[in-house]
């Protein structure tokens, strides 16, 4: 699957999971779960035990069917080692120059971590494709959003760490391309306790709380 292909479905459905869970099966049952809920992208942590297999069997079982990235990428060996298994955007929540490199030559989208407008710029200067903001509510939340969209309206932000559901829209409408949304979605109670539906209807409220307020958007144009 071409890169664009994966950059215009991330702008499209605005939402990325990003899965942090345990064991291996966990994290399959998660995927499923969000995919029930309608939405097609989705991000495996290194963090999450055996990640790497977790993403070549996701791949084996949907193909195109479903996205999967690799997120907390921290080095370009890690990256190289997810685009092997069959990841198709890299996520991390540093700025590591090698890591950028590395995806722009595999073919595959890079979105790395950032805080300040120094590093926002030194990313996008480097090529990367979008550019996460984290940890978004420690920085400000969606105020700080649009005071980045100001003088740098050209560069895709997606704020991640502490996008829930009551701020998605607000961070929509303050003109984030894309939200990285982990626990908020993915409630640790419910794989705990196995009730993989609650995560398929939180997938759902997010892509509700999303569409409403690009709509919202476009009605005040």
């Amino acid at each position: 699957m071409k890169k664009q292909i994966v950059l215009d479905l991330i702008k499209r459905e605005k939402l990325i999971p990003v899965v942090r869970v345990s064991a291996p099966q966990e994290a399959m049952e998660v995927a499923e779960a969000v995919k029930a809920g309608g939405v097609s992208l989705i991000e495996i942590t290194m963090t999450v035990q055996g990640a790497i297999d977790v993403i070549e069997e996701l791949n084996h079982k949907h193909g195109d069917d479903m996205i999967i990235g690799a997120g907390t990428v921290l080095d370009a060996d890690t990256g190289r080692e997810a685009v092997l298994a069959g990841a198709r955007f890299l996520v991390s929540p540093n700025l590591n120059l090698d890591l950028i490199h590395l995806a722009r030559q595999a073919g595959v989208a890079v979105i790395p971590g950032t805080m300040t407008p120094t590093e926002i710029v030194t990313a996008w200067n480097t090529q990367a494709d979008m550019v996460k903001v984290f940890p978004i509510a420690q920085l400000g939340g969606p105020e700080y959003i649009t005071a980045l969209r100001g003088p740098l309206p050209q560069i895709p932000l997606v704020p991640t760490g502490g996008v829930n559901l009551q701020n998605a829209g607000s961070f929509i409408q303050a003109g984030a391309t894309a939200l990285g949304v982990g626990g908020e979605l993915i409630d640790k109670k419910a794989v705990a306790d196995k009730r993989f539906e609650v995560i398929t209807e939180n997938a759902r409220a997010f892509l509700k709380a999303i569409r409403e307020a690009g709509e919202e958007m476009m009605k005040g144009r």
